[in-house]
């Protein structure tokens, strides 16, 4: 086990300094710890975690892509274990379309009929729900919402997101061929939004006619932009192939956002731009023109780096999407508290 797991990491360096070589300025780890922090915990986790999944109330299928890709990856992985009591954590999986009621017997259910439940009220489980669920007054959804990690679809409402322990998926897009091409350099601004809804602000109609700006519902190769825009709270689902290319997010809110995926691993702050709203078109123009030159290929070097962990793949593959948001959930096994006093 241990040469697989040293080989798993030398192969990802050399995937991460292929992507670095992109750049013409090397960047520097798009990792909030150091690499070798990072690959010594990633071999633990593969050597020791494991997850107990119960069974769900019903058979069912999830309603995304990621969420699919997640749950049969979990079930035919190495981190399950048909024994409870060597369980680091546990999974209750459940339909996004179950009723309130019904999800409520299902929690009580496993806190009547297994003993984990109540050694943290819930804290040591987790469970899917692409938009988050909502509080509650029952005791089993309070518990569940309150304790429980959740896993949601990016972006989620913030009403249905605690950042201290949520996380959210690595948004899912089919595979593309799109090359590894220079930035164009005679474009300024050469952007991606997606269409449809309402807008912040109807940035999207106000940049449409703005000649610098590609709005484009199907972009046919984000390899040649500069900057891919997305309007926070609309559809994500383009981000990974951005970061994958070298097309630097920009990303427009107006508020921070704690829900971005595997970010309890990477320095967002570092490989994308976050554009308020208030200004307007000029605003985001603003924005985008203070980056250039050595930080523009830093950021581009980071998140091309970055891409690779975006990756969903049928046959799960080291440290592609699902491998780490199950390193996110061997992190945040630490930080579980026992709850020593009863339900008031």
């Amino acid at each position: 086990m241990a040469s697989i797991n040293l080989s798993l990491s030398l192969l990802f360096l050399s995937l991460f300094s292929a992507c670095a070589a992109q750049s013409t300025t090397p960047p520097s780890s798009p990792y909030l710890s150091p690499e070798n922090s990072l690959f010594s915990d990633y071999r633990k986790m593969l050597a020791a975690f494991r997850i107990y999944v119960y069974e769900p109330p019903k058979p069912f299928n999830f309603t995304t892509q990621a969420e699919s890709t997640f749950y049969a990856a979990l079930l035919n992985s190495q981190f399950v274990t048909k024994n409870p009591n060597e369980a680091h954590l546990f999974f209750l999986p459940f339909p996004a379309d179950l009723s309130m009621r019904s999800l409520s017997r299902f929690v009580r259910g496993i806190r009547v009929n297994f003993p984990f439940w109540n050694r943290t009220l819930g804290a040591d489980h987790f469970y899917l729900s692409p938009a988050g669920i909502a509080y509650a007054s029952d005791r089993n959804l309070l518990e569940l919402k309150k304790n429980s990690v959740q896993i949601s679809s990016f972006p989620t409402i913030s009403s249905s997101f605690i950042p201290h322990k949520d996380m959210t998926l690595p948004p899912a897009k089919p595979p593309t061929l799109f090359p590894h091409a220079p930035v164009n350099g005679t474009v300024l601004f050469l952007g991606f939004m997606k269409r449809g809804g309402r807008d912040l602000y109807g940035l999207v109609e106000e940049l449409a006619s703005d000649p610098e700006f590609l709005v484009d519902s199907e972009p046919s190769d984000l390899s040649r932009s500069k900057f891919c825009l997305f309007i926070y709270g609309r559809d994500a689902s383009w981000l990974g192939e951005a970061l994958r290319v070298g097309c630097v997010p920009a990303v427009i809110t107006d508020r921070p956002i704690q829900d971005l995926p595997l970010m309890d691993v990477l320095r967002w702050s570092e490989m994308a731009v976050f554009v308020g709203a208030g200004g307007g078109p000029g605003g985001v123009k603003a924005a985008l023109s203070r980056i250039g030159g050595e930080r523009y290929e830093r950021m581009r070097g980071l998140g091309v780096a970055a891409g690779l962990h975006f990756v969903w793949n049928a046959e799960p593959q080291p440290y592609d999407a699902f491998h780490m948001v199950i390193y996110q959930l061997w992190l945040k096994r630490h930080s579980i508290r026992y709850v020593q006093r009863a339900w008031i």
